[in-house]
């Protein structure tokens, strides 16, 4: 049974120091891991990559650092109300109260490690090992190595992100305290263990998860890996509500989606035998807003505040099975009746209409094309770095990625620490210069 006393440590990874304490301090030592995030150029850079929809010129929708702004908000509010919970049975514990601080800077977090592209990019970089020439290199690599690379997960390379020693860097990267590093590890295992897609650390970071996990009491699991620490379930939970909500929105703000779909697929979130009147108190105030974007806000806005007390709600009943480790699936599959079938709406919708939608599938195709060029060029010049053209494409490469290392692997591995880091923007203006589409200096 993990205890939370153990869970919740300002120990940082990098450091020698031993637990600091919580007392005399103008900002806690999460509230410092929450700051390091904020200032951090990978956290800026995600104001440049694609969330769902390609980012037009002239109508605002979601990127990546705005959804993970939302992200945090809901993540303080579940946290929150749970660190109020617990106050009462940890009287003593410090670091209780601060709950609300690790989870959201967790959410801010959570999809540092998302290549260009939104979802797709994941892809693009497995298809170019899987199926297209990155092929060729996998007898110079373990299994487990290749797997890192056909199965590329933004989750585990949000763990990397914070945690590796980049060239020039400090040692344990954003040297964040080991309960904030723990809370964004989704899937704790390795890729030899996955089925799909998602884990939770490449190979070259393994040993950092378990050192963490060893500290804070986190035990391994029965099936594969270790549990989860229990904020990740909040920070899930805040990551589920705010993707299938606000994705609804900008699907509004495009047109694609009517004003008369978005309204029925939030208001199905209530049923309206037992919660007639609030019904009747949002008809109310929808009467009194005139202006359609700010209805669909308003309606947005008192779903994400009722999923926020159906979570924290399921976390609390569940609360031993999770803090025991087997707790299965997300507090989001635990909804009530009601939630839970207008959530399933909102997911089928979303499939049909929203993630297939023409600009959506356009900018996913583009992102396959110019992430496998990048890394086709890039890896090639790194297993090849005396020849001539190599030695140009090397000198494009940021010094921080820049490896000593003679294996594969890590070669193969800075190359990608590369590309997943790179913008929307600076991904294509790169591809382009590449190809000889584009030159410096000329129009």
């Amino acid at each position: 049974m993990m205890d939370w006393n153990n869970l919740l440590s300002t120990k940082r990874l990098g450091s020698s120091n031993q637990k600091l304490s919580a007392a005399h301090e103008d900002r806690t030592q999460f509230q410092r891991d929450y700051d390091r995030l904020i200032f951090s150029s990978p956290f800026r850079r995600m104001q440049n990559k694609t969330q769902v929809f390609p980012l037009p010129e002239h109508i605002f929708v979601h990127n990546r650092l705005t959804h993970s702004l939302e992200v945090a908000s809901v993540g303080r509010s579940l946290g929150t109300i749970l660190s109020e919970k617990l106050m009462q049975q940890y009287p003593e514990n410090p670091f209780v109260s601060e709950i609300g601080t690790i989870v959201s800077t967790a959410c801010f977090a959570h999809d540092l490690g998302n290549p260009p592209f939104g979802h797709s990019g994941e892809a693009a970089i497995s298809n170019f090992f899987e199926k297209g020439a990155g092929q060729k290199y996998k007898s110079e690599l373990s299994e487990a190595q290749w797997k890192d690379f056909v199965l590329f997960d933004g989750n585990a390379n949000a763990f990397r992100t914070l945690t590796h020693q980049f060239n020039g860097k400090r040692a344990g990267g954003f040297a964040l305290t080991y309960s904030t590093l723990a809370s964004i590890v989704k899937y704790p295992f390795e890729s030899t263990e996955a089925t799909k897609p998602k884990f939770g650390f490449f190979q070259s970071d393994k040993e950092n998860y378990y050192n963490i996990a060893n500290e804070l009491g986190i035990p391994k699991n029965a099936e594969r890996g270790y549990a989860r620490h229990p904020l990740v379930y909040l920070v899930e939970a805040a990551d589920d509500i705010c993707y299938q909500i606000m994705d609804l929105e900008d699907a509004f703000k495009l047109g694609i989606l009517s004003y008369d779909q978005i309204k029925e697929l939030f208001l199905n979130f209530y049923d309206p035998l037992t919660e007639g009147e609030k019904l009747a108190g949002f008809e109310k105030t929808l009467q009194n807003v005139t202006d359609k974007n700010e209805q669909v806000s308003y309606l947005r806005a008192i779903v994400i505040g009722s999923l926020i007390y159906s979570c924290t709600a399921i976390f609390e009943t569940n609360q031993e099975a999770i803090l025991g480790g087997v707790f299965k699936g997300s507090l989001i599959d635990r909804l009530p009746e009601q939630q839970a079938a207008a959530m399933k709406k909102v997911q089928e919708i979303s499939i049909k209409e929203v993630y297939g939608h023409r600009s959506v599938v356009e900018i996913e195709i583009a992102g396959y094309k110019i992430i496998g060029t990048l890394l086709e060029e890039f890896v090639e010049a790194i297993m090849n770095p005396k020849e001539t053209y190599s030695k140009k494409i090397l000198s494009l490469l940021p010094e921080q990625y820049k490896t000593t290392e003679e294996t594969a692997y890590f070669k193969i591995q800075s190359v990608v620490d590369f590309v997943a880091g790179m913008t929307d923007v600076f991904a294509l203006d790169l591809y382009r210069k590449i190809k000889g589409i584009s030159l410096p200096g000329v129009v």
